[in-house]
C-alpha cells in the first residue's frame, strides 16, 4: 500500500515537472518570435579633418562582438559626393544596418540616412542639420572654443586644421604622438560642403542617437545638445574630447550596440 502511494506521489511530480518544463519551451519560443532580430551591420563615417583610420579602436570593439563593421573613406569633395561614398558601402550591406557618423559625418548620415538598409542613425560629436540647414548655420550658435583651430579655407577652397592647435583642440584627451598622425594623415575638406544644405533629414524618419563629447572644443557641446534635443534624438553624454570614439571606444561602441538592439 505505502510502495503504491510512493509511486502515485512520483508520478504527479513527474507529470507537474513536464507541464513546468513545456510551459517554460512555450514562453522561450514565443519570446523568440516577437523579440527583434539583432542588427549586425554597421557603417562609420568619418568627418573632416580626419579619414578612416580613427575608427580602428571601435571597429577592433564591434568586431570582436560579432558585428560587420564597414568604414567609409570620404573624399571631402564636396556633401554629394561624401553621401555618394557611403551609399556605395550601404550598397553593399546584407541587411539592416545602423549607420555612424562623427562631426561633419554627422552631415553625411544625416542625408544618405534615407538608404533603405539604414535602420537607425548614431551622432558622435557631430552635425545634425534639417531640411534646408547646413552645417555652418548650426556651427555658428555658439562661440567657438579658444582652443578651435579650423582655419579659413585656402585659395582652392579647402579647409584645413592649424596644427598648432590640433591636439588641443581636435584630440585633446589623447597622446600628442597619435594627435600628430592624424594631423598628418587628415582628408583635404572643400570646405563648400559646410555651406551645402540638406534635402532629406533622415533623422525625422528613423531611429537617432547622439553623443555629446562634453570636453569637445571643436563643436561646442552645447550645439550637440540643442541639436539632438530638437530631432528627438536619445543622448548619451561622454566625457571626452571631438574624438570621443578613439579615446572612449568602448563608450561610443555601448551606443552603437543600443542602437542595433533598439534600446
Amino acid at each position: 500500500m505505502k510502495t503504491l502511494f510512493i509511486k502515485e506521489q512520483l508520478k504527479r511530480y513527474f507529470m507537474f515537472a513536464a507541464l513546468i518544463f513545456s510551459f517554460l519551451l512555450a514562453a522561450n519560443a514565443n519570446a523568440q518570435k516577437t523579440a527583434a532580430p539583432k542588427i549586425k551591420n554597421v557603417v562609420l563615417v568619418h568627418g573632416a579633418f580626419a579619414d578612416g583610420s580613427g575608427w580602428q579602436g571601435l571597429y577592433q570593439i564591434l568586431t570582436k562582438k560579432g558585428y560587420n563593421v564597414t568604414i567609409v573613406q570620404n573624399p571631402l569633395s564636396s556633401l554629394e559626393d561624401d553621401v555618394a561614398a557611403t551609399n556605395l558601402a550601404l550598397d553593399k550591406q546584407d541587411g539592416p544596418t545602423i549607420l555612424v557618423g562623427h562631426s561633419w559625418g554627422g552631415t553625411v548620415i544625416t542625408e544618405a540616412g534615407n538608404h533603405p538598409k539604414v535602420a537607425a542613425l548614431v551622432y558622435v560629436a557631430a552635425l545634425q542639420p534639417d531640411n534646408g540647414e547646413n552645417s555652418v548655420q548650426w556651427l555658428q550658435t555658439a562661440p567657438p572654443a579658444p582652443e578651435n583651430g579650423v582655419l579659413p579655407p585656402d585659395e582652392k577652397g579647402i579647409a584645413y586644421y592649424d596644427k598648432a592647435k590640433f591636439h588641443a583642440g581636435f584630440a585633446g584627451d589623447l597622446s600628442k604622438e597619435q594627435a600628430d598622425f592624424m594631423y598628418a594623415s587628415q582628408g583635404a575638406f572643400h570646405a563648400k560642403g559646410f555651406l551645402t544644405p540638406i534635402t532629406k533629414a533622415s533623422w525625422r524618419d528613423k531611429p537617432s542617437y547622439g553623443i555629446v563629447a562634453t570636453e569637445d572644443k571643436s563643436i561646442n557641446p552645447d550645439i550637440e545638445r540643442a541639436m539632438y534635443k530638437r530631432s528627438n534624438t536619445k543622448i548619451t553624454e561622454i566625457k571626452g574630447s571631438h574624438v570621443v570614439f578613439i579615446s572612449q571606444p568602448a563608450k561610443v561602441a555601448a551606443v552603437i550596440i543600443a542602437a542595433s538592439n533598439k534600446e
